[in-house]
């Protein structure tokens, strides 16, 4: 008896399968956009049939059960954000480059720390350094977030005016009172005043250790004699964190994409002390990663196609994929337009062009490494200005263009490569 009813409930179960068959569409693999969930209409044939085939009666005016549609978070596309500017905290955006930030993590905790970033513009400074200061503040620290770009050139120009913003820009980023009055006073030297303040004031009001983000420091680097000054104070303190409690708890973070020209006797220069940190471009995986972040369905072969014209500039590809992903271009139409005047890039290169005719040598150094397939060897200082531009980078003591952008764009009208003249 038994054996027939697991035997009828079967014949019944298959009769009930090919009915769902006959009825359900064959299924396809979503691809864009996804599947529509069943009509009403249909749901009503579905279980009409089931109820003709097992029994059980209808209501006058069957109702189609409730569908609640699955969860589309891991799929959706993410909010896109404009490449421009650092990438926030909360960004699905920003990509780490081990073993960076894990470093930069575990130093910044480390009493009197320094470290040094350095990079091109636009590779990511400023995101990782915000992203080291949240790190100290989830770590019970003070910090204080100054851009040296948003000094007046005034206060550029005199050491004793740069101090002096200087301690009122940390006071304020701090929320402490400015008692500069109290310490500006005597007749003791800028820096030493400017000392004074930070060990008689900042440092002991707050009983926390004291992380300083330093961005675009090399804004001061155009006058030597102050930069020089101003930088041997930095090393100064940092000296003193070795064996002063109270100096342990400043903590400093440099950021520049300059070479350091400035002429420093070796022992006082804090560009050979601390952990130096040079961003590198982003490799295939992680550029692979962005696609994915951008939900698009780039192939490897294409990832090296877009690699080649971009590099693993972050910008740059994150301006790519931005572009891609709202659908105003495919890649294709992007790699053919990447370097001329009409390609999303174009603003981004006349900058460089613009930095380029300022000078006749650089402009010289760039032509003859665009013209040669190989690497080329320039004079060591226009090396370092286009490294710092990010137009070229090393193969030992030879440069060769950062990527295809440059060389096409720069190559196809040479007559761009020419100095313009000041009115």
């Amino acid at each position: 008896m038994v054996r027939d009813d697991y035997s009828q409930r079967y014949k019944n179960a298959t009769v009930a399968l090919e009915a769902l068959q006959q009825l359900l569409p064959i299924y396809q693999p979503p691809i864009a956009p996804p599947p529509q969930p069943p009509s009403p209409s249909l749901l009503a044939r579905i279980l009409h049939a089931l109820r003709q085939l097992f029994g059980g009666s209808e209501s006058s005016n069957p109702q189609p059960p409730t569908i609640i549609p699955a969860q589309t978070t891991a799929t959706s596309s993410p909010s896109l954000e404009q490449p421009e500017g650092r990438v926030n905290l909360d960004s699905a955006f920003y990509v780490e480059r081990p073993p960076v930030e894990v470093e930069c993590y575990e130093t910044i905790l480390k009493p009197g720390a320094l470290i040094r970033i350095k990079a091109p513009r636009q590779m990511g400074k400023t995101s990782l350094l915000t992203r080291i200061l949240h790190q100290a503040k989830e770590h019970g620290c003070q910090t204080a977030y100054l851009n040296f770009r948003s000094a007046d050139e005034e206060f550029l120009t005199s050491l004793d005016k740069l101090l002096f913003w200087f301690c009122t820009s940390i006071s304020n980023e701090l929320n402490l009172t400015d008692k500069l009055n109290d310490y500006w006073q005597s007749i003791l030297g800028s820096k030493d005043k400017c000392t004074n303040y930070f060990q008689r004031y900042l440092l002991s009001t707050i009983n926390s250790p004291i992380v300083l983000g330093l961005d675009d420091i090399d804004q001061v680097f155009q006058h030597h004699k102050i930069a020089a000054d101003f930088l041997t104070l930095l090393r100064v303190w940092n000296d003193k964190s070795s064996n002063n409690e109270i100096w342990k708890k400043l903590r400093l973070v440099i950021v520049h994409s300059q070479e350091v020209d400035v002429p420093l006797n070796i022992n006082q220069s804090p560009f050979n002390v601390g952990l130096p940190i040079e961003l590198p471009e982003l490799n295939q995986l992680q550029v692979q990663d962005l696609v994915q972040r951008h939900q698009l369905n780039l192939t490897k072969e294409e990832i090296k196609q877009l690699m080649a014209m971009v590099g693993g500039h972050p910008y740059l590809v994150r301006r790519s994929l931005y572009e891609i992903a709202r659908g105003k271009m495919s890649l294709p139409q992007l790699l053919q337009t990447a370097p001329t005047s009409e390609g999303i890039y174009s603003d981004y290169l006349r900058r460089h062009l613009s930095n380029l005719q300022k000078d006749v040598n650089l402009i010289a150094a760039f032509k003859k490494v665009i013209a040669n397939p190989q690497s080329v060897l320039i004079e060591t200082d226009l090396a370092f200005k286009l490294r710092r531009m990010g137009m070229v980078k090393f193969q030992g003591n030879d440069v060769i263009p950062s990527c295809e952008l440059y060389r096409q764009y720069f190559s196809v009208d040479a007559e761009r490569l020419v100095v313009r003249h000041r009115l």
